[in-house]
């Protein structure tokens, strides 16, 4: 059973910046695939950002040149900074991870841009 605690999320103003960390525990193997998603309220889960263990990386068009997705693979960590933020970013950030064809996520962490 895995396991993702996501840590980083808060307050910033419009233009800022926000790094997102999520750790994953409970296996001893590589998680292959591991990314970001989000919710806004009244809204559908939606991909943020996804990484490989390979390097391969997929990003939404609305994020695409502000949000940068990194690994760790030792570590099975993975990192979503987040620069030049606009309000419309405002969500729950929850980690995911695909393992075995099973897909974990985490509890969720609140970004709020104010404008």
């Amino acid at each position: 059973q895995v396991q993702l605690v996501e840590s980083g999320g808060g307050l910033v103003q419009a233009g800022g910046s926000l790094t997102l960390s999520c750790a994953a525990s409970g296996t001893g193997f590589r998680i292959n695939t591991m990314g970001w998603y989000r919710q806004a309220p009244g809204k559908m889960r939606e991909l943020v950002a996804t990484s490989t263990s390979g390097g391969s990386t997929n990003y939404a068009d609305s994020v695409r040149g502000r949000f940068t997705i990194a690994r760790d693979n030792a570590k099975n960590t993975v990192y979503l900074q987040m620069n030049s933020l606009k309000p419309e970013d405002t969500a729950v950030y929850y980690c995911n991870a695909l393992f075995f064809g099973q897909n974990y996520w985490g509890q969720g962490t609140q970004v709020t841009v104010s404008s």
